[in-house]
């Protein structure tokens, strides 16, 4: 995509404040520089605007649910009315339930804990690994890497057409790739899943900080994503949607809270009577604060507009896309090809360079923040790598010295808070560093390629 096709009013689209703007950090070389944090997909610094409500509501903090105290009356009705929130922000039905987690892998994981018996999950191989793994109860059909959107649904239709014995099942899909950016069919995908009478989860962690997430538009039955991508601090996550596995299943803690009535039997034991309710897996006194940053992130998004939020971004997108291309030694990685709809994220590989020598000389020659390795998604990084299965490769640095070839690449990603200067100093070091090589010596060290301060 061109920049120059992409209208940004810079009145309109400015960056949006987040914490750590302002922060300088030491060059290898000399000097200080500006931080440039361009690794938003694993996690999205604070917006200013959430950290001002967290600090505002901090002095009233209460219990929930239980106090009789003012406080903890506040800080019920703030707790509950964030489920509220987040329920407006995702487009929930009546009906559906909003359950606060830890992260988007607890929330994927307390989906697994409350499957059916006998329920078969369909799950991409390029999926993250909180969407991969947590299926080890149940049946599980992994799918091959799809080379188009069109062909990650008919892989998805023949292998529910396919499935023996007709039962219950469940589809897990991300909407955006958080190795390529690249958007997924996830519409096309709930109306194959529903039509062969299959659920949907989707794991919104890498869409819901770029794109506006409706349950209902999109017709899936389970939304799953992290309040750290969001522009929210803390550790917490959602998982919204339906509520009758919820509801039919055993908590996925058992504890204070998830309970409603719990009584001595003759014999000495123990009867329980669990909450219908999203308090029923939701044990334990909850993360109120982490809570109330993600209600103030989703409605911090909502009135900044995605519409502009999209437009910027995809300017942000043109100006890197442009820049790396402009480098034959830079191979860009895609699923499905260049003129794929993508969010800012970003992974590609630089020839003759280990990809965490690469990320060490951007961090400690130009202050800019990038991810290397697998990214929590080894098998769909190996796919675009055309690397063999078991060809060694771990999330993290590899054992390859710095110049040395590596199973890994280089992930830059970007959003909100992102200015026009980070990702414009991020294209000049890219050329300066391929063009005329790093200007101080590294090694690995503990698995991490650093510099090295020995030469100094």
């Amino acid at each position: 995509m061109s920049v120059s096709a992409v209208a940004v009013d810079a009145s309109v689209c400015a960056p949006l404040p987040v914490l750590g703007r302002d922060v300088t950090v030491p060059l290898v070389t000399g000097g200080e520089v500006t931080y440039a944090a361009l690794d938003y997909a694993a996690s999205a610094p604070a917006l200013q605007r959430v950290w001002d409500d967290v600090a505002a509501y901090a002095p009233y903090y209460g219990s929930v649910h239980r106090g009789a105290g003012y406080l903890s009356q506040l800080s019920t009705d703030l707790f509950e009315n964030s489920r509220k929130a987040v329920a407006e922000f995702l487009g929930c039905r009546e009906g559906d339930q909003v359950v606060f987690t830890r992260s988007t892998t607890d929330s994927l994981n307390l989906l697994a804990a409350v499957l059916p018996a006998d329920c078969q999950v369909f799950v991409y191989e390029t999926e993250h690994h909180a969407s991969l793994l947590p299926w080890r109860d149940a049946r599980v059909t992994y799918l091959n890497a799809p080379r188009t959107p069109e062909e990650a649904v008919r892989t998805l239709e023949r292998a529910l057409a396919d499935r023996d014995p007709y039962g219950p099942a469940l589809v897990c899909v991300t909407g955006a790739s958080n190795v390529t950016g690249e958007l997924w069919p996830v519409r096309e995908l709930a109306a194959a899943a529903h039509a062969h009478g299959a659920r949907i989860v989707l794991d919104a962690a890498q869409l819901a900080p770029h794109h506006p997430v409706s349950i209902a538009e999109l017709d899936v039955d389970w939304v799953a994503f992290s309040g750290h991508k969001l522009y929210a601090p803390f550790g917490s996550g959602v998982l919204a949607g339906r509520s009758d596995w919820l509801r039919d299943a055993e908590p996925y803690l058992a504890g204070g809270g998830a309970s409603r009535k719990v009584a001595r039997r003759a014999d000495g034991g123990v009867d329980v009577e669990w909450h219908e309710s999203a308090a029923r897996h939701e044990a334990g006194s909850p993360n109120v604060i982490g809570v109330y940053s993600i209600a103030s992130a989703c409605k911090a998004l909502t009135d900044a507009g995605f519409d502009e939020l999209v437009a910027r971004e995809q300017y942000l997108i043109g100006k890197v896309r442009e820049g790396l291309a402009e480098v034959p030694q830079v191979r860009v990685l895609s699923l499905f090809g260049d003129d794929a709809p993508r969010v800012g994220v970003i992974s590609f590989v630089v020839e003759g360079w280990n990809s965490s020598h690469f990320a060490a000389a951007l961090s400690a020659e130009y202050g800019i923040g990038v991810r290397d390795g697998l990214f929590c998604a080894h098998p769909l990084v190996r796919t675009l790598l055309g690397s063999e299965p078991d060809e060694p490769g771990e999330c993290g640095a590899p054992e390859a010295e710095p110049g040395e070839k590596s199973l890994n690449a280089i992930r830059v990603s970007f959003g909100a808070g992102t200015p026009d200067e980070h990702v414009e100093r991020f294209v000049r070091a890219v050329k300066e560093l391929v063009a005329d090589g790093a200007r101080w010596n590294y090694r690995t060290e503990d698995g991490r390629c650093v510099p090295d301060t020995t030469a100094a």
